[in-house]
């Protein structure tokens, strides 16, 4: 957990004062009217969230939460004829392969750095992380790749 979340939690549930910048009435006014009693509500409700699944494992269908009835629901609302054009490349991309298998599938390492730039899912500095160089020399390695290809 960030450090500024552990300040946001402590200040709501009213273990310490609130910096200037931080705002948390808004948050307590959803548990009660008067402070003190949305502060223990708050702790409350933080408490019971601990030790719980995250909901990301509850996931179904790639983006819906909830019940099989709602998933169900939601389904049928959807037009079978709709555009796939809608849908963001990089979900309909194939998940990305990790930096590794670049390292290992091409005889060389301009080639490689080239190949996992180019795929998209990588920064030039991630890809100069794992090869050993700075993103410049990835950014030219990846320049004379195009330019001879």
């Amino acid at each position: 957990m960030g450090i500024r979340r552990i300040q946001v939690t402590s200040a709501t549930a009213g273990f310490k004062e609130n910096e200037p910048s931080l705002t948390t009435d808004w948050v307590l006014s959803c548990f009660s009217d008067k402070k003190n009693l949305a502060e223990e509500s708050y702790r409350e409700f933080v408490q019971a969230g601990k030790n719980q699944p995250s909901p990301w494992e509850c996931l179904k269908n790639q983006i819906y939460l909830g019940t099989d009835e709602f998933v169900e629901s939601m389904l049928c609302k959807l037009d079978p004829d709709q555009s796939l054009k809608d849908i963001p490349k990089k979900q309909k991309q194939a998940p990305p392969k990790p930096l590794e298998y670049y390292k290992l599938q091409y005889n060389n390492s301009q080639e490689s750095m080239a190949k996992a730039y180019l795929s998209g899912n990588y920064t030039l500095s991630e890809v100069g992380e794992v090869f050993g160089v700075s993103y410049a020399t990835v950014s030219r390695t990846v320049k004379l790749y195009e330019e001879s290809h």
